[in-house]
């Protein structure tokens, strides 16, 4: 499988492609660089360092980060304008000390080693600072079906280490790599909105949004996003977005929740399992009417067990399950015309959600897509399966239900985000399931 092994402390950290909406601060004068430059530098450093990011300057044989060519890098501009704007991430700007950091950046411009290092380390300090505040729940509310994904306290050293791990650190510094793409975009708009003047109920709905879009992971974490909200699906791995699908989720009376877990394994050939209301409303009257259950593919069975037993359409009382009297439990068997389609994604999960292939196409055209039972629907299931699975879908028989593990489990979020872009800004979705009010 194509997916690797994905460190702990990756998976609590996140990435999108963004630069600061203000402009980036005039350029410092420099002084020229060198290896042994920045070898001076990490002496000092060793010197100099302490408290819980030692530990990581130790594991690099204190070789700098901000400043590893020996001089401090423009990361440095990019984290100082994010921190002038915490504003918008619900922070308090003057908490970080942006006079004392200035400062010690620009002491280090003359090249003095140890005041390099001194700038070096309250960088790192000021960053770290801020990644833990940004990253720490806010008002919404996520289900963690694994609570393992459950968003956990972070460590200097731990968010130090994700920032050296990409190829470029200042890219990832300016790409606000720690969060994910979905709340880049959001703070963004935020700060778009907020030189517009816009109105407080728009303001308090998009950092609402923004609360929600904080409990998701970035791109250097493989995982899915399904957001309810625009009923779309992204998938992310290695620092970018490897693909997008439009989804059917859930309808209004039966939403698709806030929730996260990790999908372990796909079943081709899958039985849909027919709920018990569309049994009383749609399936009963057909059969009252003279259809048979063999014209729709379906059988009847004898209980919900592992191992039931079928039963004769005869054998049930089909008046009394229109009428809701009674409940029975029928499937539909495997093939073109199976509500799951090819293949469905399972993650275990209280609310038996899932993510499977469909061979009604005509719900993606629609605008809104919003006519599920609960479960996330696929316009590009073949796709999104041969991202999991390392290789094309392709069942071996024709057997039901067959069961292929993932070779590596991925995190999958449903969300609901309903603040976008426009062409013009922002725009507002309709709140579908009620949960801006």
């Amino acid at each position: 499988m194509r997916l690797g092994r994905i460190p702990l402390y990756l998976m609590l950290t996140l990435a999108a492609g963004w630069s600061p909406a203000t402009p980036a601060a005039p350029p410092r004068p420099q002084v020229a660089t060198s290896p042994a430059m920045a070898r001076q530098v990490a002496a000092q450093i060793q010197e100099q360092a302490n408290g819980q990011i030692r530990s990581f300057y130790a594991s690099r044989g204190f070789w700098p980060l901000w400043a590893s060519t020996g001089r401090i890098g423009p990361e440095a501009d990019a984290l100082l304008e994010f921190l002038r704007g915490a504003d918008l991430d619900g922070l308090e700007p003057k908490s970080y000390k942006l006079d004392d950091l200035n400062q010690a950046i620009d002491a280090a411009r003359t090249g003095d080693p140890g005041a390099v290092a001194r700038a070096e380390l309250e960088l790192s300090r000021a960053f770290t600072r801020y990644v833990i505040d940004v990253r720490r729940p806010g008002r919404a509310k996520m289900e963690y079906a694994d609570k393992r994904l459950k968003p956990q306290k972070l460590r200097p050293a731990d968010v130090l280490r994700a920032a050296a791990m990409p190829k470029s650190f200042n890219d990832y510094v300016r790409s606000m790599g720690w969060m994910s793409p979905h709340y880049v975009r959001l703070r963004k708009l935020l700060a778009r909105i907020g030189d517009q003047g816009a109105g407080d109920e728009v303001v308090r709905r998009v950092r609402l949004n923004l609360d929600r879009a904080r409990l998701l992971p970035g791109p250097w974490t493989s995982h899915i996003v399904v957001d309810a909200a625009s009923a779309r699906l992204w998938y992310y791995q290695t620092g970018k977005q490897e693909g997008t699908m439009r989804v059917v989720v859930g309808a209004p009376e039966t939403q698709t929740p806030m929730l996260a877990g990790y999908l372990r394994y796909a079943i081709l050939n899958p039985y849909w399992n027919v709920p018990d209301y569309l049994a009383r409303k749609s399936i009963a009257p057909k059969i009252l009417a003279g259809r048979t259950l063999a014209s729709m593919k379906m059988e009847v069975l004898s209980d919900w067990s592992a191992t039931p037993r079928t039963l004769a359409a005869s054998a049930i009382d089909w008046t009394a399950v229109a009428s809701g009297a009674q409940d029975v439990r029928l499937r539909q068997l495997p093939g073109k015309t199976n509500a799951m389609g090819r293949v469905k994604f399972l993650f275990p999960n209280d609310h038996g959600i899932y993510l499977h292939d469909t061979p009604d196409k005509a719900l993606f055209a629609k605008p809104t897509r919003h006519f599920s039972n609960g479960c996330i629907r696929l316009e590009k299931a073949a796709v999104l399966g041969k991202w999991l699975l390392g290789k094309p879908i392709a069942a071996a028989s024709t057997t039901p239900e067959q069961d292929v593990a993932l070779a590596v489990p991925v995190p999958v979020y449903l969300t609901y985000l309903t603040a976008t872009e426009a062409k013009r800004g922002l725009k507002m979705l309709d709140d579908v399931y009620g949960l801006d009010r």
